[in-house]
């Protein structure tokens, strides 16, 4: 488990947002690698998110039996092959908040947190934090991450990106979140599309500051990530 730092409590958790954008799997990788590296996570999954899941797994995510669809999404590959993970969700390290819950503990700053990620980060949800519209847990917590100085990464998930979404993702920029595009690179050796998801969830890890294995890093060797293929 990671130690506590000074402002946290023995539970202070990941604040992880999935908004309705295209690639649930994104979010999953970047769950199973928070829980892997012993972090506590808060979960925020949107309305429209849930239609996406539905469509790209197959899964819908139920409120009243939300740890049941949640071990279901995040044993599922990229592939959406069931029972490629295991992930541990016992006890408190999970917690589940309804994104129409705006009394939720993600909605106040005085709830602990060390930061938020928005995984995968569709053009609305940009607009809505870009425009501190709080529209639903998401977006609140989101204001509430910046306004406290916490570190936001918000996984931009759409092409192409028109002149108001780039403006408003220079907003985001400016107020301090980093812009992280749900861009995958090659460079790293990927074999399998699992590879290149998780090379977008480690990604924003890295931007997080959260220690993982998920891809191959640069060593300054070329044909370092065809060597062994």
């Amino acid at each position: 488990m990671n130690a506590v730092k000074p402002g946290e409590t023995s539970r202070t958790p990941w604040i992880v947002g999935v908004s309705g954008a295209s690639g649930t799997p994104y979010a999953a990788a970047v769950l199973r690698a928070l829980l892997a590296a012993g972090e506590s996570v808060d979960l925020v999954v949107s309305r429209a998110s849930r239609l996406t899941l539905l469509d790209e797994t197959g899964i819908s995510f139920r409120d009243a039996h939300w740890r049941e669809d949640l071990r279901d999404w995040l044993a599922r590959g990229a592939d959406g092959k069931p029972g490629t993970f295991e992930a541990d969700l016992d006890g408190d390290a999970v917690r589940y908040w309804s994104a129409g819950d705006l009394a939720a503990g993600p909605s106040s700053g005085s709830y602990p947190a060390k930061g938020m990620l928005i995984v995968p980060a569709s053009t609305a949800c940009v607009a809505g934090v870009a425009l501190g519209l709080s529209k639903d847990l998401l977006q609140r917590a989101a204001s509430v991450t910046l306004k406290e100085g916490r570190r936001l990464v918000v996984a931009v998930r759409e092409t192409p990106l028109s002149g108001q979404t780039l403006r408003q993702l220079v907003a985001l920029d400016e107020a301090g979140a980093v812009v992280l595009p749900a861009s995958p690179a090659f460079y790293a050796g990927a074999t399998h599309i699992q590879d290149l998801v998780d090379f977008v969830a480690g990604r924003a890890l890295d931007a997080a500051g959260v220690p993982h294995l998920l891809y191959r890093r640069w060593e300054g060797e070329l044909g370092g990530g065809t060597s062994g293929t």
